[in-house]
């Protein structure tokens, strides 16, 4: 071991934190980049309104982001936040339009979850 060496092994601590910096960033790019991805592939919209049905069948649009959650608590590919149909706290998941009839989807976009402000 180096006597001006801060730590083991002759590293240098800033190198260190640097590297640990940059794999955080790199590994949070690609879950983002994977989520992204996996709700075009599936038909979803990306980013904006999104039609998305809560845990007892209601049906309404959100904002929906891939890897950011303002309004809501993210689990996978679903999300914790306000029915305002129901008026509960429930987990919901996007659907794809294609999946619905266009009463359905008229009866989404007139129920709104709340807006930001």
């Amino acid at each position: 071991m180096d006597a001006d060496s801060p730590l083991p092994g002759g590293r240098d601590k800033p190198a260190v934190v640097r590297r640990h910096r940059k794999f955080a960033f790199v590994l949070a790019a690609l879950g983002l980049a994977t989520e992204t991805y996996a709700v075009a592939s599936r038909g979803y919209g990306l980013g904006g309104n999104v039609i998305v049905r809560c845990r007892e069948g209601h049906l309404f649009t959100t904002i929906w982001i891939p890897g950011v959650s303002v309004k809501s608590l993210r689990f996978a590919w679903t999300r914790l936040q306000h029915c305002p149909i129901g008026r509960h706290l429930s987990l919901v998941t996007p659907v794809p339009t294609y999946e619905l009839t266009e009463e359905e989807q008229e009866t989404a976009r007139r129920h709104h979850d709340i807006r930001l402000p």
